[in-house]
C-alpha cells in the first residue's frame, strides 16, 4: 500500500511539473537544438535551402574572428565586474554604518539599476558625446583636456567608456546584496576583535571579509555570467565598433546572423559562446552549493 502510494505520489509530482517541462523544452531546448543543428550547415537568412558543412563553420569562425571577440569579451567582462564590485562593496560598507540619511541614499543608489538598459545607454551616449557631451564639457572647463575627446569613436577609449556605463548600471544590486550580507555579520565578533586590539582594517580583513566570502563569490560569478552575455549597452553605445574593438560574443553573433545573414557561422559562434557560459554556470553551481568560492 505504501509502495503504491509512493508511486502515485511520484506520478502525481511528475504530472505537476509536466507543463513547466514542456514550456522549458519549447522555449529553451528546442531553439538550442535547432541552433546546434544549424551550426553544421551552410544556411543563409535570405537564401532558401541549406547544405551540410560539418565542422567547416567552426573552422571558419575560429580562423576569422573568434579570438579577437574572445579577447574583447574577456576585457569587458573583467572590467565590468571588478569596477562595480569595488564600488558596490565600498558603498555597502558606508551604508552599513550610522551614516546620516542612509535610508534616502539607499533609495537613490538603486536608481541606475531600475532604469532599463537601453535608457541608461542613451544617457551615457549623451555624456560621452564628442560635441556636446557632459563629460567633455566638464573636462574642458577644468582644463583637464584641451579639446573634446571622441570617447566612443576611438579604439583606445571605447571599451573603457562602455565599462564605465555598465558599472554605473550594475553597482546598485551588488551594493544591496553585500549590504544584506554585512547586516548578518555578528556584532559580537567585531567587539571581540576590537577588545583584542584589532583596528578597523584588521577587523575588515579577518572578520567582515571571511563572513562575506560566500555571498561575494556568488555575486562576482553572477556578474561575470551576465557580462559575458551582455548586449544592449554595447550595441547602443558603439555597435561593436570602432573597428571591432568592442565586439563581444553577443554583438558578433547578432552581426553574423542579421548583417552578414550567415546563420551557419552565427550558430557555430553561438555554440562556442555557449561552452564558455556553461563553464561559468558549472562554477556558479558549485560555489552556490558550497557557499564559498571554489
Amino acid at each position: 500500500m505504501n509502495v503504491r502510494g509512493g508511486l502515485r505520489d511520484r506520478t502525481f509530482g511528475f504530472l505537476l511539473t509536466l507543463p513547466a517541462l514542456a514550456l522549458l523544452g519549447a522555449v529553451v531546448l528546442y531553439p538550442l537544438l535547432g541552433a546546434l543543428t544549424t551550426s553544421l550547415f551552410n544556411q543563409s537568412l535570405v537564401l532558401p535551402g541549406r547544405s551540410f558543412a560539418g565542422l567547416d563553420n567552426f573552422k571558419a569562425v575560429l580562423d576569422q574572428n573568434f579570438w579577437p571577440v574572445l579577447e574583447h569579451t574577456v576585457v569587458f567582462t573583467v572590467g565590468a565586474t571588478v569596477a562595480p564590485v569595488i564600488i558596490g562593496f565600498a558603498l555597502a560598507l558606508a551604508l552599513n554604518t550610522r551614516l546620516r540619511g542612509r535610508a534616502v541614499l539607499r533609495g537613490l543608489f538603486l536608481m541606475p539599476w531600475v532604469i532599463p538598459g537601453v535608457v541608461v545607454s542613451f544617457v551615457w551616449l549623451w555624456i560621452f558625446n564628442a560635441n556636446y557631451g557632459l563629460l567633455n564639457g566638464l573636462l574642458v572647463q577644468l582644463h583637464v583636456v584641451d579639446e573634446p575627446v571622441v570617447w566612443l569613436g576611438s579604439p583606445g577609449t571605447a571599451m573603457a567608456a562602455i565599462i564605465v556605463a555598465k558599472s554605473w548600471a550594475s553597482f546598485p544590486w551588488i551594493m544591496v546584496m553585500l549590504l544584506a550580507g554585512l547586516q548578518t555579520v555578528p556584532l559580537a565578533l567585531h567587539e571581540a576583535a576590537a577588545l583584542d586590539g584589532a583596528g578597523a582594517v584588521n577587523r575588515f580583513w579577518h572578520v567582515t571579509l571571511p563572513h562575506l566570502r560566500g555571498i561575494l563569490g556568488i555575486v562576482v560569478l553572477l556578474e561575470v555570467i551576465w557580462n559575458v552575455q551582455h548586449f544592449d549597452m554595447i550595441y547602443v553605445l558603439t555597435g561593436g565598433g570602432p573597428a571591432g574593438s568592442t565586439t563581444t560574443f553577443a554583438v558578433a553573433v547578432y552581426d553574423t546572423a542579421f548583417k552578414a545573414f550567415d546563420l551557419g557561422k552565427a550558430s557555430a559562434l553561438g555554440a562556442l559562446w555557449l561552452v564558455l557560459i556553461l563553464v561559468l554556470v558549472v562554477v556558479y553551481v558549485r560555489v552556490s552549493e558550497r557557499g564559498e568560492p571554489a
